[in-house]
């Protein structure tokens, strides 16, 4: 069987996945080192690096977990959205992106092709309580006749992942990480005990970790990643993508 694919890191959210005859790109943050976004009337993030390389080509489709927050979607991704046949996200994100976007419920499918089936994933953007705050979010099962791949998008672990985890099994699961923090002293992405109860869950996959380098707001690096899955005795079980570098898995 086969169950190659090749995938891109740009940076960030950004990676390029090159799967059953089409490139996908999840969650498009394409602007320079630099560039500051506002949290109501003050400066609340900005990115620390801009993309690995602007070489990206031709893209089929791109998984966007989310609108509402530039860290996933900056201004460059959202001019280059535009671009693109397709954008899968929320509902509500597809409502408002308008023009070639299309959304997705948890587990609401669609074929790309004959071969690439995308399903949308339920995630929580922080804790109980704050969906108010941070909107809708979603993640994404990528799948062939030959492989699972899990894209958490922005999620801490809860019990909707657990449910995906009930239902897939990955050979890869690319967590967004970083426990990002921008409103308050709790986090809103993966932080470490969050990607390990990830890694729990879904105990045959390789855990490849986005979301964790690039923008201010991360306070989570890839040193506390690897150092707790060494400490854990799963260290084999952890992969770092190279920046701008194709790498087939």
């Amino acid at each position: 069987m086969e169950k190659n694919f090749n995938v891109i890191y740009l940076g960030g959210p950004t990676v390029i996945i090159e799967i059953g005859g089409l490139r996908l790109m999840t969650d498009p943050t394409l602007d320079p080192e630099g560039e500051t976004f506002m949290i109501g009337d003050k400066p609340g993030y900005w990115k620390t690096a801009g993309p690995a390389t602007l070489e990206i080509g031709h893209i089929d489709a791109v998984l966007l977990s989310h609108d509402q927050h530039k860290d996933n979607l900056d201004n460059a991704g959202r001019e280059f959205i535009k671009t693109v046949a397709k954008t899968l996200t929320t509902h509500v994100g597809a409502e408002r992106l308008g023009g070639n976007a299309i959304g997705l419920a948890p587990f609401e499918a669609v074929k790309l092709n004959d071969e690439v089936t995308i399903t949308g994933t339920p995630a929580r953007h922080g804790p109980a309580g704050t969906e108010h705050i941070t909107g809708e979010v979603t993640g994404f099962i990528i799948e062939t006749k030959d492989i699972q791949i899990y894209l958490t998008g922005d999620t801490v672990y809860y019990e909707g992942v657990k449910e995906i985890a009930q239902k897939f099994q990955p050979a890869y699961v690319f967590a967004f990480a970083g426990a990002a923090q921008a409103r308050g002293p709790f986090n809103l992405t993966m932080g470490v005990n969050d990607v390990l109860d990830t890694a729990s869950v879904f105990n045959d996959a390789v855990i490849i970790p986005l979301h964790f380098e690039g923008w201010s707001h991360y306070t989570e690096s890839e040193k506390e990643l690897v150092q707790s899955f060494e400490a854990i005795g799963i260290g084999h079980r952890f992969k770092l993508l190279e920046p701008g570098v194709t790498v087939t898995l």
